[in-house]
């Protein structure tokens, strides 16, 4: 099995995106106060979702990441009609 690198940093930010494999799109990641900024809410509101297994989270070491596409699902699981 071949080994690569998971994850690297974007643009010096501490955003991460994933390699691309096959020329497919590059997932991104977010930080917690990332995502408390988008959507307007506090960083300690995020770590509630989080500790409710609501938002899904890569744990990379110590680092605490949201996938692009988790905060999607999350979003779509918590809209109000």
């Amino acid at each position: 099995m071949k080994s690569r690198k998971l994850l690297h940093s974007v643009s010096g930010d501490d955003r991460l995106e994933a390699p691309s494999t096959s020329g497919a799109k590059m997932q991104k990641f977010f930080t917690i106060t990332d995502i408390a900024e988008m959507l307007g809410v506090s960083t300690r509101t995020v770590h509630r979702w989080i500790a409710a297994r609501d938002l899904v989270v890569h744990r990379l070491g110590s680092a605490v990441r949201i996938a692009e596409a988790d905060l999607k699902v999350f979003l779509a699981l918590h809209r109000e009609d």
